[in-house]
């Protein structure tokens, strides 16, 4: 690609009780709260949640402004209709029910996967980056997987769940895995392999339709990008920022490696299986696997600060290496989303401390 490859970013939220933390069922509300100051906020799945969508984003900076802008409609809306938005991988309390948005699609994927639909309350990160075809995306997809698991423990955002320390940093990872069509994807040989797979998916009912390819990187069914799709809603976002960013030096550094010639690694199922479960476990203050040579276990920053060198030329072209190394010191001094609500959690064992800590992370840098 001659220019720098554009990006976009999609990030869910959590709308609670502002008095105990609970899942509220109010996305239509909140959304056309946010449609009357210019936003348009997509439904998610449980009517607990709603969705924000970045315009096509050319730069880091562009991108922050951005993010900011929507995560201030949204969090305004939210209030407007007697709810607080929440930046979370999932929700710190026992949710009483997390009821299905009430669309044609959403009940014919509640009536074929019942409870794993209906517990889907969970919030994640999509970042779109802009690539030549759908040929090359699959190469980026290829490249990206043994470095996918990285993105799992710097944004890990889950750990509190039902009042309790889940025993890992993004459980919301664990939770996720159990739709069949989730997780790390296979190795493909090509566009064709893909589009074989998942039409033997959608014939055997596994997923409905296209949609419905929760793959945690894939071609984008809607614009010519690849999207990653791995990670935890971010706590802030500056963090997001830093993920998009660290994302888009990625596919960078894999589209050259494809016009080079270079062949990505081949990796077993089972290794990035086993690499993903360790990254949700662990989280960013953990160990981590390397997956690049013989695989070792490795601290979990360490393993960030390898895969940041492997795309800091990509970063210093687009004159982000700097914003990301000072963003990476404070995550690692200051903790991700996982480790600020265990921090939260360790000093009274009260979920009002963890949701108060979640509920300033989520607008932390709005009044910019």
């Amino acid at each position: 690609m001659t220019s720098h490859p554009t990006m976009g970013v999609e990030e869910e939220f959590l709308l609670v009780q502002p008095d105990g933390g609970e899942p509220i069922a109010r996305n239509k509300q909140v959304a056309a709260t946010a449609a009357e100051h210019g936003v348009e906020l997509q439904l998610e799945l449980t009517s607990c949640q709603v969705e924000t969508a970045t315009e096509v984003m050319d730069t880091s900076s562009a991108l922050r402004s951005e993010l900011l802008r929507l995560r201030r409609v949204a969090t305004e809306a939210a209030v407007a209709n007697g709810a607080q938005l929440l930046a979370a991988g999932l929700p710190p309390t026992v949710p009483h029910e997390f009821p299905v948005t009430p669309t044609p699609r959403y009940r014919r994927i509640a009536d074929r996967f019942g409870m794993i639909a209906h517990e889907q309350g969970i919030c994640g990160c999509h970042v779109h980056v802009a690539v030549p075809d759908r040929d090359v995306a699959i190469y980026v997809s290829n490249w990206l997987r043994p470095w996918l698991h990285v993105f799992v423990a710097l944004t890990a955002n889950s750990a509190i769940y039902r009042k309790a320390d889940s025993g890992h940093a993004s459980f919301r990872s664990v939770l996720w895995s159990r739709w069949p069509s989730a997780g790390p994807p296979p190795h493909f040989d090509s566009a064709d392999h893909y589009d074989a797979i998942v039409a033997m998916m959608e014939r055997s009912g596994a997923a409905l339709d296209d949609g419905m390819i929760y793959w945690d990187v894939r071609p984008s069914a809607n614009f010519p990008t690849v999207e990653v799709r791995v990670s935890d809603v971010p706590a802030t976002v500056d963090e997001t920022v830093l993920l998009a960013t660290l994302i888009r030096a990625g596919v960078m550094t894999a589209v050259r490696a494809h016009d080079d010639g270079e062949t990505p690694r081949r990796l077993t199922d089972c290794e990035i299986r086993v690499a993903h479960w360790k990254a949700a476990h662990d989280g960013l203050d953990g160990e981590g696997l390397y997956l690049l040579g013989e695989p070792s276990v490795l601290p979990a920053r360490e393993l960030l600060g390898r895969f940041v060198e492997t795309v800091r030329p990509a970063l210093e072209e687009l004159g982000d290496y700097d914003m990301v190394t000072d963003e990476l010191g404070r995550v690692v001094t200051e903790g991700n989303g996982a480790m600020r609500q265990r921090r939260a959690w360790r000093r009274r064992g009260e979920i009002a401390d963890v949701i108060s800590e979640l509920a300033s992370a989520t607008v932390a840098g709005l009044t910019r």
